[in-house]
């Protein structure tokens, strides 16, 4: 995807109250801005490093500006903007990074399904094919040697999802668990046990019942935003600390 109108740099201040902001921008003002992201953003938001932030012309926001990139002291480009995870994997789901769903020509999004009362970030269909469930996560957490950890905050909603999807591959049904993930200098991902034992534990049993659980790395920059490559995943790491 392509960001437009282009984003504007500033220099993060702090974050606070979980979804907001402050930034300074180039022009010396304090500027507010909303940040889409309910992680605890573990290397994401240092003050002091550059940020980048669209502007939206809705009126009836408190709000104009969204936090959408930060950057490293080690010049790493991080999507903070979870909403964004859904729409780059939908770009190129159906496309060659995934030959996996060869014969499958719509994806349906946010689609109930389960027995907890979830809904499927992505539900991808095809003549003549099985329904596909798809759950999307984004990945943003930094551990050591380009490893990346999911979750960055216990998370009982993402146990959640992985019951349901393990329903469904014990039932016959494909179903995909999809790290989105924003951050240039993550090389692999793997269940983040040390913050989330209840996840990492899940994680495993999904896999086994034959859940799918793949990658996306994504090129980041103050222009573009989109997925590039698969990564690898390592379902059974040992927890490290971050």
């Amino acid at each position: 995807m392509e960001f437009v109108p282009p984003l504007q740099p500033a220099r993060l201040l702090q974050r606070y109250k979980r979804f907001l902001a402050d930034a300074l921008t180039p022009t010396g003002e304090t500027l507010t801005l909303h940040c889409p992201n309910t992680g605890r953003m573990t290397g994401c938001a240092d003050p002091g490093w550059q940020i980048w932030y669209s502007l939206s012309d809705n009126p009836k926001r408190k709000h104009a500006a969204t936090w959408e990139l930060s950057v490293s002291d080690a010049g790493h480009w991080i999507g903070v903007n979870t909403a964004r995870a859904n729409g780059l994997v939908a770009e190129v789901l159906l496309g060659p990074l995934f030959p996996e769903l060869t014969g499958y020509g719509q994806l349906l999004r946010e689609q109930p399904y389960g027995d907890e009362g979830s809904r499927i970030d992505l539900l991808a269909r095809g003549e003549g094919c099985q329904d596909c469930y798809i759950e999307v996560k984004s990945v943003t957490l930094l551990g050591d040697k380009g490893l990346g950890y999911f979750p960055d905050a216990p998370s009982v909603r993402g146990v959640k999802h992985l019951r349901e999807l393990t329903r469904l591959a014990r039932a016959g049904q494909p179903a995909v668990l999809l790290f989105c993930v924003q951050h240039s200098g993550i090389e692999a991902v793997a269940p983040a046990a040390h913050i989330d034992p209840d996840y990492a534990k899940a994680l495993a049993e999904a896999a086994a019942a034959g859940v799918a659980v793949w990658a996306l790395g994504c090129e980041i920059s103050a222009q573009t935003l989109r997925g590039v490559r698969r990564l690898p995943v390592q379902i059974n790491k040992e927890a490290e600390t971050c």
